[in-house]
């Protein structure tokens, strides 16, 4: 490298008229360039990658190869770079054939039901909590519902729970939770997120290669550890082999009457990429906001949780669309005792919402005194239907379970409606594919 004046990773990419994410891929020690025929091949037979070729098979015989893995692995990786700038009218999209997906950390379906509207067949959904799979099950007899541990589906191997072949998959779907990884000698690889959730996402990425991939994820991702946590993310689904974009949507401008943003990672497999010259574009926002009075019109009677009514008679005091700073302030100082000299707004705190606004981010418990989203007329918290409805679930999802869990289900949920949102602009890319 040095004998041809090239001392970066970024340099290389140039010379080679590549981007950095293909180098990556090039340079990683699970590259193999025979791989996309092979998947062809392995259709054909009906067999599995690893039955045809051993990873010995191939090796990469350039000058100074190890100085280069070592210094991709060690490279900082800039987010920015993988941030999506494009966008595309999705509200027209059709999907020309059913899609499939799996889904990992699939919860009471919010993703699934969004993807399935936009035209995708789920071929498994893997989530280990009992009273969210009662609820898939209750919802979609038909799934099939894997009720396990996600490190016990990585190790086993995800194609012993779902009728895949490799590299065959259309989509694989699914928003683990954000973790701290140990960056053991930043050497920003899968090995440095080992113990955490993702570790076991990437891990079934590896075991099913499909065509494409969506994760999502709180919006706080992007600056956890300083944005490390992100980069390391983005650099080990570049070294499996994907091209990958992020951005942050909100739900509002997606049909959705809520204030919630997640963060979305999408990739394509590199080699469909270079071979239909493809490229994600983002879901356009559709131009308009819901408020609470477009949506929660009609909505069926059921079960909601209630104020104390110590609690209700302070609340009794907040107009719409008000919270603390409309109480009295001996009321206001006596509600919330040592938040109320901390400093900042903490605007959700004895927080009623308005008719004529979206809600707050649903949370898990609809009574919270930090986040608490009152009924814009009466003085209780939403009920698990009116939770549903913002969400954008459809009133015929039952959660099939306590009106406690049914909250926290809801709560966790993705929008059903920025979720097919995503959804077509992944069968746009898809559409595609010949």
């Amino acid at each position: 490298m040095k004998k041809h004046g090239i001392s970066t990773q970024k340099q290389l990419a140039e010379q080679l008229g590549i981007s950095k994410n293909q180098l990556s891929m090039l340079l990683s020690p699970n590259f193999n360039p025979i791989k996309s025929n092979a998947i062809k091949l392995c259709k054909v037979l009906d067999v599995s990658f690893e039955d045809i070729i051993a990873s010995e098979q191939i090796t990469l015989n350039l000058e100074n190869t190890e100085t280069l893995i070592e210094q991709s692995n060690n490279e900082e990786i800039d987010v920015e770079d993988y941030k999506c700038q494009h966008f595309i009218e999705v509200r027209g999209t059709k999907a020309i054939k059913k899609y499939t997906v799996v889904e990992l950390f699939a919860g009471a379906g919010g993703l699934a039901l969004g993807l399935e509207k936009a035209g995708f067949k789920s071929k498994g959904l893997v989530e280990v909590d009992k009273y969210a799979c009662q609820t898939l099950r209750k919802n979609r007899p038909n799934w099939n519902v894997i009720e396990k541990d996600i490190i016990e589906i990585a190790e086993e191997g995800i194609r012993n729970f779902v009728d895949v072949p490799i590299g065959e998959l259309d989509l694989l779907s699914g928003g683990f939770p954000c973790q701290a990884f140990s960056y053991a000698g930043k050497k920003m690889g899968l090995a440095d997120t080992r113990g955490t959730l993702f570790y076991y996402y990437a891990q079934i990425l590896k075991q099913l290669l499909p065509k494409m991939f969506l994760a999502e994820n709180v919006k706080g991702l992007v600056n956890h550890d300083n944005g490390r946590t992100l980069a390391l993310m983005l650099k080990v689904f570049s070294d499996i082999g994907y091209t990958v974009k992020w951005h942050v949507l909100r739900a509002l401008d997606y049909d959705v009457a809520q204030k919630r943003e997640r963060i979305v990672l999408i990739g394509i497999r590199n080699d469909l990429i270079e071979k239909y010259n493809l490229e994600y574009r983002l879901p356009q926002p559709f131009g308009y906001e819901l408020t609470l009075r477009d949506i929660l019109q009609d909505v069926p009677k059921s079960d909601g949780a209630k104020y104390p009514d110590s609690k209700k008679e302070i609340l009794d005091l907040v107009p719409p669309g008000g919270y603390w700073r409309d109480l009295p302030d001996n009321i206001a100082k006596e509600y919330m005792g040592k938040s109320y000299y901390s400093g900042g707004g903490r605007t959700g705190m004895a927080r009623r919402l308005s008719w004529d606004e979206p809600s707050l981010t649903l949370t898990c418990s609809p009574a919270q005194k930090q986040t608490e989203r009152c009924h814009p007329d009466e003085t209780r918290p939403f009920t698990v239907r009116e939770y549903a409805r913002i969400q954008s679930f459809p009133d015929n999802w039952e959660f099939n379970c306590s009106t406690a869990n049914a909250y926290k289900q809801i709560g966790n949920a993705v929008p059903v409606n920025m979720a097919k949102a995503i959804g077509l602009s992944i069968v746009n890319v898809l559409n595609q594919i010949k």
